[in-house]
């Protein structure tokens, strides 16, 4: 091995750790899969951009998954990370897909203070891809409504 190849890839992985560090460092989440905002758009839809990377929100009652209860898996478009299972869903009557849990380990969540609000963004927590939002209105077990933008997600049947 050249000493330049050792030196060279020594330096890079000093300057990607430090641009983690910094992200970090200013409140940015960072996450595990990630892509230029030009690749973004080249594999979502306009509407799957605006609301999976611009925390828009689909028209209520537009998605052809609100009313799906097959048997299977949805998983986020933007990684095909598994977050809801078809067993946690059922119909809030909103208009957007709603389960009363998540994956373990699947969705993030954060504060969101748009429209003189408070309310609890999630998101894929591999790729940072914007879902919905949760509340506390759900169903038990749990008490808790994740009602999630179906073009954030992809179905998988059983």
């Amino acid at each position: 091995m050249k000493r330049r190849t050792v030196i060279f890839g020594a330096l890079s992985t000093l300057a990607l750790t430090q641009a983690l560090r910094a992200a970090s460092d200013a409140g940015e989440e960072v996450f595990e899969i990630t892509r230029s905002d030009q690749e973004w758009r080249a594999m979502l839809s306009e509407m799957e951009y605006h609301v999976m990377r611009k925390e828009g929100t689909e028209r209520a009652f537009t998605s052809p998954l609100d009313k799906n209860y097959a048997d299977g898996m949805y998983h986020c478009r933007g990684c095909d990370l598994p977050l809801y299972s078809s067993e946690h869903k059922y119909n809030s009557g909103t208009g957007w897909p709603s389960f009363w849990q998540a994956q373990e380990n699947a969705v993030a969540t954060k504060e969101d203070r748009k429209f003189f609000m408070v309310r609890t963004e999630c998101h894929c927590r591999r790729c940072g891809s914007h879902l919905g939002h949760v509340f506390d209105d759900g169903p038990q077990p749990t008490g808790k409504r994740h009602c999630i933008n179906g073009v954030s997600l992809v179905f998988k049947a059983a």
